[in-house]
């Protein structure tokens, strides 16, 4: 059999149908309307249970409330277990610093069950073959409490085909910013609301990352892990960094295959991309023990930040800006400033209509973003705009 032949088997089988022809670039767009939304902080610390629910609980109310969301639907969760959850840092394991902690999942879930929810299901695009519930299980998650809700909890691998028999073929609402289109797993098509469930916490090449940079997962790298398809696949999306590989035939090929290779302009491309293709509907972001200096212990330079906040909200651009807010910076810094190393991805997201990142702008319930305010004090060491 031909690798030609190979490839359309796979593609067909996948489901892969929109073009591939490499499209021209778009003209710049005029700024839309940015919709706003309220974001609720509290102060939570430390890592239990019933105190996180108890503030997940609060903030739900303030922000007006989750049950018309998630009341008798399929809410899929997308959490950070970004690396690898074996892998400790700064004399903590990875859930106290760089990942999603077990008791916000917890939590989470029971807020959920709580407001009506019909099925949950938790997601993440892993880079490891070992059985996903115990990978979790190595995570410090209790899947004993996680399915013993009234609500039926299930756990699902993204980073291929997981439990579906294809991809779906999902195009960017505005054309797209980097790739006009992308195929995904069936879990972020197959659920009535969706959940980011992010990590408070900087990012060497976005800046920040937080409810919008946590759904740079969706893709999977079965198939944006490399050019030809490669469903046992655990290496890193590089297509969406440094543009040197590109999706196989037969997918979504890049808007304009002569922009800038370099990652700061192509990671916070993709960041709003991801948004498109998948919208998210609530962000929760775990910021009562973290990390500055970049997302994981691979970057060098990290320090323990405990900065004790829970956050909340319906809008993911303006929950992202209120947050990065409380990191002590400002979220609509020019790119090339601030937190960002490159192009700012709140303010693309904002120009496209998708929220407001202007602090001004957003009501801020609960906690006051003064009180809240805890300086993470990274700045990037190189910048590239």
């Amino acid at each position: 059999m031909t690798p030609d032949h190979t490839r359309r088997e796979f593609l067909q089988r996948t489901g892969a149908t929109l073009l591939a022809a490499p499209m021209a670039a778009r003209p710049p767009r005029e700024p839309k309307p940015q919709p706003v939304a309220p974001v609720g902080i509290a102060r939570c610390g430390p890592y239990d249970v019933k105190a996180v629910l108890r503030e997940l609980e609060l903030l739900a109310d303030r922000i007006g409330g989750v049950r018309d969301l998630v009341g008798g639907k399929t809410v899929a969760v997308k959490v950070n277990l970004v690396g690898d959850v074996h892998q400790a840092t700064l004399g903590k394991p990875a859930n106290r610093t760089y990942q999603v902690h077990p008791s916000v999942v917890l939590a989470t879930a029971a807020l959920l069950d709580r407001a009506g929810a019909r099925r949950i299901r938790f997601v993440e695009s892993t880079h490891q073959t070992t059985p996903f519930r115990e990978y979790l299980r190595d995570a410090g998650w209790d899947l004993n409490a996680l399915t013993a809700f009234r609500t039926p909890v299930e756990f699902e691998d993204t980073r291929n085909l997981g439990l579906g028999k294809r991809y779906h073929a999902v195009k960017v609402p505005w054309g797209g910013s980097l790739f006009p289109g992308y195929e995904i797993n069936h879990a972020y098509l197959n659920c009535d609301a969706y959940v980011s469930l992010a990590k408070l916490k900087n990012h060497a090449t976005a800046g920040v990352t937080l409810g919008m940079k946590n759904n740079f997962g969706v893709t999977p790298i079965a198939l944006y892990g490399q050019h030809e398809p490669k469903e046992d696949s655990t290496h890193n999306r590089a297509m969406f960094h440094d543009g040197q590989d590109r999706p196989a035939d037969g997918l979504p090929q890049e808007l304009d295959p002569a922009s800038p290779r370099r990652p700061t302009y192509r990671v916070p491309r993709h960041i709003v991309d991801a948004v498109g293709i998948r919208p998210i509907d609530l962000v929760i972001i775990d910021g009562v023990e973290t990390v500055s200096g970049g997302e994981g212990p691979w970057v060098p330079g990290l320090k323990v930040q405990e900065p004790r906040l829970l956050l909340m909200g319906r809008n993911p651009v303006c929950t992202d800006a209120v947050a990065v807010a409380a990191m002590g910076y400002d979220p609509m810094a020019a790119g090339g400033t601030g937190p960002f190393p490159g192009d700012n991805h709140l303010a693309m997201a904002a120009s496209l209509g998708l929220g407001s990142n202007d602090p001004k702008r957003i009501e801020v319930v609960g906690l006051p973003l003064d009180q809240a305010r805890h300086p993470f004090g990274w700045q990037p060491s190189r910048r590239w705009t």
